[in-house]
Parts: structure tokens; sequence; C-alpha cells
């Protein structure tokens, strides 16, 4: 395998990237926000499809991760601690302090119920979630296993450099792609469809589709395919460039045809087929992203990428955010489903995500930044 062309270098932004990330953010805080509070009926018809945007995130996931490490492997191989260390200090602290807001402050629980503070603390809480007693904080599932996936992947890519079998990693992303499949056909054949027309059915459903680990890892897998693509095959990398604009006309068309597949999310074929032709509508829009001469590659906007910045601390504190403006209503002389309402919790949300940046996120990469020159890096 021979490095003919390479990603564009760490430090440099693209664009594309940020109106994704901001997109991703805003479709899930749609979707929370029209699921789980009161809002106006419009809006929860936008965001019914809003659930999706945690897919996109772990496609961008795939993509940029992938691409460090590749980068690494053609250079100076995988170094596990430069790695490690940006993902601990990039992630853990703002995490750890939105964990204890909910624990310290049980007012400040959207739900009934947290799960164990072990399951949160080694990023299990997506395994075996039970939303009945588990509601509250439920979406760090995502950040589960996005952290398993820091975890595993770079071992993963280490094993098949030091095995010299680094060319087989499409046969690999390939097979577990497609064990992606099999394996939710196994779980809904086994442990959600004998409770088809039960009030239970909606939590096994979550439990063993939606939030475990094996069921959902298609949207990083295609992340990784496109950073494989890019970095390893050069040839159809030029191929794939000039036509960014119509790769983001054909995102648009799989997510149309996703979205009728899905209209019932928790149906069979939604559960079987729909998460990774959402991750292949997502994997397209990505691809269009980050071609040179697409509109979402040259368009720039600061507001897009403000968001972006945020969004990951708008992704951990938006649902305390918009459970305390709620039960604040009264006190703004709203009513809890009007766009007043919705206006004044995303500005609150947006507001603590700034605060939460500034106060913690920041200071903390500063830190990170001072390890990593003391690294060499």
């Amino acid at each position: 395998m021979k490095k003919v062309m390479t990603l564009p270098a760490i430090t440099d932004r693209l664009h594309g990237l940020d109106h994704l990330r901001a997109f991703a953010i805003i479709f899930v805080f749609i979707f929370h926000y029209g699921r789980l509070f009161y809002a106006p009926q419009p809006l929860i018809s936008i965001g019914k499809f809003g659930w999706t945007g945690v897919d996109l995130f772990f496609v961008l996931s795939g993509y940029l991760i992938a691409s460090h490490l590749f980068k690494g492997i053609l250079t100076k191989g995988i170094n596990f601690r430069v790695f490690y260390t940006k993902r601990i200090f990039r992630i853990i602290p703002v995490y750890l302090v939105i964990l204890l807001l909910y624990f310290l402050f049980p007012s400040f629980r959207e739900r009934e119920a947290l799960a164990p503070l072990w399951k949160y603390l080694t990023f299990t809480q997506n395994i075996g979630l039970d939303l009945r007693s588990q509601g509250t904080f439920s979406h760090a599932w995502s950040l589960c296993i996005e952290e398993q996936f820091y975890l595993l992947f770079p071992l993963m890519l280490w094993i098949l450099v030091y095995s010299k079998r680094i060319d087989k990693i499409f046969t690999l992303l390939l097979i577990l792609f497609l064990s992606g499949f099999i394996f939710r056909l196994y779980t809904w054949t086994n442990f959600v469809s004998p409770f088809i027309g039960t009030e239970d059915f909606v939590f096994y459903w979550y439990k063993w589709i939606y939030y475990l680990t094996l069921c959902r890892l298609d949207g990083l897998i295609t992340g990784i395919l496109i950073a494989a693509i890019f970095e390893f095959m050069p040839m159809y990398r030029s191929r794939i460039e000039p036509f960014g604009n119509r790769l983001l006309i054909i995102s648009v068309l799989v997510l149309t045809a996703a979205y009728y597949l899905c209209e019932n999310e928790e149906s069979f074929s939604a559960s079987v087929f729909g998460f990774p032709l959402i991750s292949l509508g997502y994997g397209m829009l990505l691809l269009g992203a980050i071609c040179p001469g697409s509109l979402l590659y040259n368009f720039r906007s600061g507001f897009m990428r403000k968001i972006a910045d945020l969004s990951f601390a708008i992704y951990l504190c938006h649902k305390i955010v918009l459970h305390l403006s709620q039960e604040q209503s009264g006190y703004f002389s709203v009513e809890k489903d009007s766009w007043v309402m919705f206006t004044i919790g995303l500005f609150a949300t947006i507001s603590v995500a700034y605060i939460l940046n500034i106060l913690i996120e920041k200071p903390f990469m500063k830190i990170r930044n001072i390890l990593l020159k003391r690294m060499g890096h």
C-alpha cells in the first residue's frame, strides 16, 4: 500500500464538517425537544427523523478518528499516548461535570432515575439500558458507544499493522458492516419480537436494538470506510472529488428513502435495514462535504462553526436545561408548548453550552496541548 495522496492536515478546518456537526446537534435537539418536552406540534413533525442526528455524529467520528490514525500509520505509527490524551481531555472533563450535576441535584433530572454511577464511569451505560428505570441522562448511550470505539479501534489497527495485514482493513470493515444485519436480525427475533403488541415492546426495542453497540456500528464503519478510501485509495479519491455536489443530492435521495423506511423506527424493516441505509445516506453527505468544489465545502458560516464547536456541550446539557426551563415556564408567563418557550429553551441551552465551553472545555484543551507538546507532538 503506497501513500500517494493524503488527507488534509489535521490542523486544516474543513468547513463542510462544521455544517454537518451543527446540523446533527440541531436535529437531535429538535427531536428530543418534541419527544420529551412540551412542544409546538409543527416542531414535533419537523423533528420526527431527528434521532438520526446521532448516526451523523457516528459517521463524523468514524471518519475523523480513522483519518488521524491512518495518517499516523503511514508516518510514525500509532501513538497510543497521544491518541488517548487527545480523547480524554476533549471528552471527559465536561462529561464529568454534567454527570456530577445529575447525581448531586435530583431536580435537574428530566426523568425518574439514573443508571448506576459505575456504568457512566465505565461507559457501559448503553448495555442493558432500560428506559423504565434508567431514563435520565439516557442520551449518554451514544457517548458510550463512541468511547468503546475509541478504545477498540486503535487496538484493532495496531494488530493489523503489527501482523502486516493493514491491506485487509476493507475486508474487515465489510464483514463488520454485514454482521450488523445479522446481529440486529438475531436480537430482533430473540429479544424484541416476542413482545410485539405488549406495553413493554418499545422498551425492549430500545434495549436490544437502538442502544446496543453491535447494532449501531453502521455509522462508525461508514466513516472509517470513507477515511480509508481517501487515504489508501488515491485513485478512487481523485475520481470522487469532482462530484461533491452530486453526492450531496444523492445523500438527500438516500436519506429520503431512509425516512420512509423508518417512518416507524421500531418496525422490523427499520430495525434491520434502516440503520445502515441512514448511515450510507449520511456517508454520502459527508463525502459531499469534504469534496473540494462542493457547496458545503466552500460555504463558510461563523454561526455554524460556533454551533459545531459547542455541539458536544449542547448534547450533554440540553436535557437538563430544557427540563429546568420548562419547570420555570410559569415565571416567564408562557405556555410550555409555545414557540416562545422553545426559543427560551434554545437560547438557554446555547448559553449554558457556551459557559461550559469557556470554563471547562477550553482550559482543559490548553492543558492537553501542553501535554502533547511535551510528548513532542
